[in-house]
């Protein structure tokens, strides 16, 4: 695929990234998407090993990850931040005993191949289902981060509606591996959203916001990593960092 088919990818993952994030911010899981994007390892590793694309063995693990977060919340009293920190740090620790190689960093940090037709696809429609599922479901997330009690007063299945969050935000981390990776991925969820938070008055605007803070990051470090030889994905978050902090500034001021 042309280089423009994967500046398009990396646009529309970065918008879905940046939607998503913000919900993930109001709740609370900022460090969940850094923890989050670990479990794609050991997926990583066993792709590897069989000779299949590394993005397979990171869905299937990301997925099993957040079910697994999901069933022990069901469970167990323990805060979603302790959970997913225990299952993710241990994700890291076997990922990194089955895994090595060239692949695998590129898998982890985003490599600078060309996208194959597959990736585009998959990119895309992988996207799309992420800004789907915030612009039709951001009421209910909105009652349930205000009172899980409220939401199912209102109607809401929470523990359903939990579960697909989880599910989706695992999906917009893989949607990383290819361009970003998927460490860096899960900084591209939370920076624009944290950004946002500092810009907004309202949950649209603070959607508008994280999209473009999201989206002009990663254009921006596209074209510069194009003109430098540099790794975009590490480009994209310094961006974005930047960013955040000139608006932190400005909001002291």
């Amino acid at each position: 695929m042309t280089d423009a088919a994967a500046v398009l990818v990396s646009v529309v993952a970065a918008a879905a990234a940046g939607m998503i994030g913000c919900f993930v911010v109001m709740r609370r899981m900022a460090l969940a998407a850094d923890a989050i994007s670990h479990v794609a390892l050991p997926g990583i590793g066993v792709a590897l090993a069989i000779g299949i694309h590394p993005l397979f063995g990171a869905i299937a693990m990301l997925f099993f990850g957040a079910l697994l977060i999901w069933a022990l919340q069901k469970r167990t009293r323990i805060p979603t931040e302790t959970i997913i920190g225990v299952v993710f740090s241990a994700a890291l620790a076997v990922g990194s005993l089955m895994s090595s190689g060239e692949e695998l960093v590129d898998a982890l940090f985003g490599g600078t191949g060309t996208l194959t037709t597959g990736e585009v696809v998959f990119g895309l429609a992988a996207s799309l289902a992420v800004v789907a599922f915030v612009l039709a479901q951001r009421s209910k997330l909105v009652l349930w981060l205000v009172s899980p009690e409220i939401a199912r007063t209102a109607g809401v299945d929470v523990v359903r509606l939990n579960l697909v969050f989880l599910e989706v935000f695992a999906l917009t981390v893989a949607l990383g591996l290819r361009y970003l990776g998927v460490l860096l991925m899960g900084s591209l969820v939370i920076i624009p959203a944290a950004t946002a938070k500092h810009l907004a008055r309202s949950l649209n605007e603070m959607l508008i916001y994280a999209v473009a803070v999201a989206v002009v990051a990663t254009v921006a470090g596209s074209v510069i990593a194009g003109h430098t030889d540099r790794p975009a994905g590490s480009i994209i978050i310094t961006i974005a960092a930047l960013m955040f902090l000139v608006t932190l500034l400005r909001r002291r001021r």
